[in-house]
């Protein structure tokens, strides 16, 4: 909120954004935390895509979404918790809940697959989601490309899997980011830590490599240790 304008001014125009009928059904389908691209916010906003795009330019603009660049599409999201609690209040007076997002990914590639050299699917979402729970991984604040560092802990846990990490950070990439996931519309561990932990499953036999596909299938071993190390239920 710019300190300049006026408190009320500032709350009439941010409450005018949300209270936009299309502008409303697209900020309450991402309240998952999962991101979507402007087309398929036009189909929930039941608008046009050009459409679509002026009410995400306007979102956008009052600090509610912020967009991620990934390849050749432009993916939404909340902008902050903020604004996910600010939409959660105002369902409970409403008293209607929000609608849940339903994936149309084949299930066993959700589960598990590669992207590039990095885990992807639901195991990948919820491993990174656990370190950064675990305080194993810090933003980097001067960094606004969704960046990441292992703090001391985090080097330690990654360490303890006789991972090299100085020789992750020796190549000449990103160390740690995060991807966003196409199937679970969260973020997955990518850079060159992602592709050293992915190696390192693989390995130790953690997951293994479908023939024919980038699907992954946990072994009895990686669902043991999954759940050990990252609390990750497979």
């Amino acid at each position: 909120m710019n300190a300049d304008v006026p408190v009320d001014a500032a709350v009439s125009r941010i409450a005018a954004a949300i209270g936009e009928p299309a502008r409303t059904r697209m900020l309450y389908c991402l309240l998952d935390g999962r991101a979507r691209t402007s087309t398929e916010l036009a189909i929930i906003g039941e608008v046009t895509p050009p459409t679509a795009s002026t009410h995400l330019n306007r979102l956008k603009a009052d600090g509610l979404v912020t967009a991620h660049v990934q390849g050749r599409h432009r993916y939404y999201t909340l902008e902050s918790a903020h604004v996910a609690r600010a939409l959660e209040a105002l369902s409970v007076i409403a008293g209607r809940p929000a609608r849940e997002f339903q994936p149309s990914t084949p299930t066993r590639y959700r589960l598990a697959r590669s992207c590039y050299d990095h885990l992807a699917g639901r195991i990948g979402v919820a491993v990174f989601e656990r370190m950064r729970a675990n305080g194993w991984l810090r933003g980097i604040a001067a960094d606004a490309a969704n960046s990441y560092d292992l703090t001391h802990d985090g080097s330690s846990a990654i360490a303890a899997m006789r991972i090299d990490l100085e020789q992750a950070r020796g190549q000449r990439r990103r160390f740690a980011y995060g991807c966003l996931d196409w199937s679970e519309r969260r973020f997955h561990l990518a850079g060159a830590l992602g592709a050293a932990l992915f190696k390192s499953f693989l390995q130790c036999r953690w997951l293994e490599r479908d023939l024919d596909s980038r699907a992954l299938v946990v072994s009895a071993a990686g669902r043991r240790e999954l759940r050990s190390r990252f609390n990750v239920e497979c």
